[in-house]
C-alpha cells in the first residue's frame, strides 16, 4: 500500500541544511517517513540511494568501509545508516578531503550517536534533523498556527464551531501519527502497532546495546504506555519487573534512543525551592500506547483517567511535531510544585519567551484551572508570553492577562 503524500514541516530545514552541511542526518523512529522525505528531496537534487537494510550492501560496507565510501556517487542517500556504524570514520575522512555541502544525506531509526561501535560523531560536519510521525497540521495540509498564536498571545475571543464531538479527538489519540498505521483502522491498526513494537524491540534494540531479554523492553514500554504523562518512578518500575534501578534506567535510556519513550524534564529556577524536579515519562506516540493496550476511541471514552493522561501526551507530541520545522529552538518541560500545582507543558522559545499549556479532557473550564499557569507566570516574570488551557469546548475565552481557554480543535484547525 503506497504511503500517503504529505508535506513535512521539516522539509525546508532539510533543504537549508543540505546547502551548507556536508552531512545531514534525518533521524526518527522507523516508519515515520524518513526514507520518503529523503528520497523526495533527493529526486529533485540528484541523489543516488543506498539502503543498509539490504544484507549484501551492508556486508560490503562492513567489510571495507573506506573502499565503500570511495566508490559512492557524488551525492548519496545512505538509508538506515546505524546498521553500519563502522562507516562513520570513513565518511569523516571523505568529508575532510572534500567539504562540499550536501554530499551525504543519512537516515537513522535509532539515535545514531548512541549506536554501539560508532567511533565518530561527525561533530562539526553533520547537521541533524529530527523527523516525528505525522502532526495533525501535516495531515490536514495546514500551517501550524496554534504555537504562533500561543507565543504572540493572540487568540481570538469568539464562538467556534458548535459541533465538537469528543469522539473525533479520541479517534485521533488512538490513531497516532505513523503513516502506515493511519492507512488502517480499528483492530488492523492496533495489530500493526503491536507487530511494529515486536519487530523494533527484537531488531533495532541490538544496534544500541547487548540486550539479553528484549521481551522486558516490550513489557516496560506497555507499562509506560499505561502510565504515560506521570512523574517518572524508577522504584515503581523496578519493583514491577524485579529489576535493579540501574537496569531500569538503562532500559528507559534504550527506549528513548529508539524514539519510543521520552522523559520530559521539570522546569525550574534555582531560587524556587517549592518546585518538583522529577521528570515526567511520556510515550512518544499515543497510537503505540493504544495499540499495546488494545484501546480504541470507545474504550478511551469508558476510561476517563487513562484518556486524560493519553490526551496530555498527544498534545505534547503534537506541539513537538508542529514546532519541529521552526527556525528557532524550542525546549519542552513541565511545571510542578510540591503542593501538586502544575502545568502540563512548558515551552521555551529561543533565549527568552516562555509559554504554558494545560490540557483538560473536559468540555468546561473554570478559573481554578489556571492556578498552575498563574504560578508559572509569576515564576517566569517578563519571559512569560502566554498560558492556554486546552479543553473540549466551543469557545476561546480570556481568563486574565495572557491567559486563555482554547478549544482542543484549535491545535489543528488554527492557521
Amino acid at each position: 500500500m503506497p504511503e500517503p503524500s504529505y508535506t513535512r514541516q521539516v522539509e525546508s530545514r532539510l533543504r537549508e541544511a543540505l546547502e551548507d552541511s556536508p552531512v545531514v542526518l534525518i533521524h526518527g523512529p522507523r516508519q515515520c517517513g524518513k526514507t520518503t522525505l529523503a528520497r523526495m528531496v533527493g529526486r529533485t537534487e540528484g541523489y543516488d540511494y543506498i539502503n543498509f537494510d539490504d544484507e549484501d550492501t551492508r556486508a560490503a560496507a562492513e567489510a571495507d568501509p573506506m573502499g565503500f565510501v570511495k566508490t559512492l556517487p557524488e551525492r548519496v542517500i545512505l538509508d538506515e545508516v546505524q546498521k553500519v556504524p563502522e562507516i562513520f570514520s570513513s565518511i569523516k575522512l571523505a568529508v575532510d578531503r572534500n567539504r562540499t555541502p550536501g554530499r551525504f544525506m543519512l537516515t537513522g531509526s535509532v539515535s545514531v550517536l548512541h549506536v554501539r561501535r560508532t567511533t565518530d560523531s561527525l561533530a562539526g560536519r553533520m547537521d541533524i534533523i529530527r523527523l516525528h510521525p505525522f502532526s495533525q497540521s501535516e495531515l490536514g495540509g495546514t500551517s501550524p498556527g496554534f504555537p504562533e498564536a500561543l507565543f504572540s498571545s493572540e487568540f481570538n475571543i469568539r464562538q467556534d464551531k458548535s459541533d465538537s464531538p469528543e469522539m473525533i479527538i479520541m479517534d485521533k489519540v488512538a490513531a497516532g501519527g505513523y503513516p502506515v498505521a493511519l492507512q488502517r483502522s480499528g483492530e488492523r491498526r492496533a495489530d500493526w502497532y503491536r507487530k511494529y513494537i515486536e519487530i523494533l524491540v527484537e531488531r533495532d534494540s541490538r544496534d544500541i546495546a547487548a540486550i539479553r531479554s528484549p521481551e522486558i523492553l516490550s513489557s516496560l514500554l506497555a507499562l509506560a504506555a499505561a502510565q504515560t504523562a506521570r512523574l517518572l518512578s524508577v522504584n515503581g518500575l523496578s519493583s514491577s519487573f524485579k529489576l535493579s534501578r540501574n537496569t531500569v534506567h538503562d532500559y528507559i535510556f534504550l527506549l528513548e534512543k529508539m524514539f519510543l519513550l521520552e522523559k520530559l524534564p521539570a522546569w525550574h529556577r534555582n531560587h524556587l525551592k517549592r518546585l518538583v524536579k522529577t521528570p515526567k515519562l511520556h510515550i512518544a506516540d499515543t497510537g503505540i500506547a493504544c495499540g499495546l493496550m488494545r484501546m480504541n476511541a470507545a474504550a478511551l471514552s469508558a476510561n476517563r483517567p487513562l484518556y486524560g493522561h493519553l490526551l496530555e501526551t498527544w498534545v505534547l507530541q503534537e506541539m513537538r511535531r508542529q514546532l519541529s520545522g521552526h527556525r528557532q529552538p524550542h525546549v519542552f518541560s513541565h511545571y510542578r510544585e510540591k503542593d501538586g500545582t502544575e502545568v502540563d507543558i512548558v515551552i521555551e522559545r529561543g533565549a527568552g519567551a516562555l509559554a504554558g499549556v494545560e490540557v483538560k479532557a473536559s468540555a468546561t473550564v473554570r478559573d481554578s484551572d489556571f492556578r498552575g499557569l498563574r504560578r508559572l507566570r509569576a515564576a517566569a516574570g517578563d519571559h512569560f508570553s502566554c498560558g492556554a488551557v486546552l479543553y473540549n469546548g466551543e469557545r476561546s475565552l480570556r481568563f486574565g492577562e495572557n491567559l486563555y481557554a482554547v478549544p482542543l480543535r484549535s491545535l489543528w484547525e488554527m492557521e
